[in-house]
């Protein structure tokens, strides 16, 4: 697979060759491909085996010479993408950076449905399975862990083997319309609590309207927790 270069160095002048002082192509594929080395190994540790490919870079390329050594990172998400960028740069007195693109290949468990799942469903640990696959493969992203799906909800029905991705899930609601929830009013190390009721349903992290059982008033509070609500002082 060869890598393509597909933009250009920041300083035009860094483009040409300087004999004696330049970063050759075969320089820039080494940073890469011990970056990857160094993603793979990382990965490793967690149960996952990283496979990639780097091919060569044009051998015309040169670079202005960088007295330290090349950085390289991910520009796009390697867990959702077989294909994401590398940036190679140069942090030096003639900067420059160019971005590369790889293939590269995640495998390991993921969630998949242990069976059909409706719309609705809370989610338990037993209504799902792992299943060694390409994780990077889906661009929906995977979730991997049973923990971090148990008390969800299910958006739409999911056939038994299918794969478990973040959009399948919302969060369930922390208060519903009816319920009588406290209220907390915060100002540093300072709380006031009162009850009230929630005008409508809501989860952790979202905003809802409730009413002050004690002045009838009607505020918009931020839930916190399963019958919990916090207004700022």
């Amino acid at each position: 697979m060869r890598i393509t270069i597909y933009a250009f160095a920041l300083l035009m002048s860094g483009l040409s060759a300087h004999a004696g002082a330049e970063t050759t192509a075969s320089q820039i594929r080494g940073a890469a491909v011990q970056f990857l080395e160094a993603f793979a190994n990382e990965q490793a540790e967690h149960g996952y085996t990283v496979s990639f490919e780097a091919g060569s870079i044009d051998s015309r390329l040169s670079l202005a010479q960088c007295s330290n050594p090349l950085s390289v990172e991910f520009t796009g998400d390697p867990w959702k993408s077989t294909h994401p960028s590398l940036q190679v740069a140069c942090e030096s007195d003639r900067p420059w950076r160019l971005f590369v693109t790889a293939s590269v290949s995640i495998e390991g468990p993921a969630l998949v449905a242990a069976r059909p799942l409706a719309r609705g469903e809370r989610v338990t640990v037993g209504m799902v399975t792992t299943k060694t696959m390409t994780i990077n493969a889906s661009r929906r992203g995977v979730m991997r862990k049973a923990s971090d799906v148990a008390g969800m909800e299910i958006r739409r029905p999911v056939n038994s083997g299918s794969l478990i991705t973040p959009d399948l899930l919302a969060a369930p609601d922390a208060v519903e319309r009816g319920d009588h929830v406290m209220i907390t009013a915060k100002s540093g190390s300072f709380a006031v609590s009162t009850r009230g009721k929630a005008l409508a349903n809501a989860s952790v992290g979202e905003q809802v309207l409730v009413r002050n059982l004690a002045s009838s008033r009607t505020i918009k509070a931020n839930v916190v927790a399963p019958g919990r609500v916090e207004i700022p002082m």
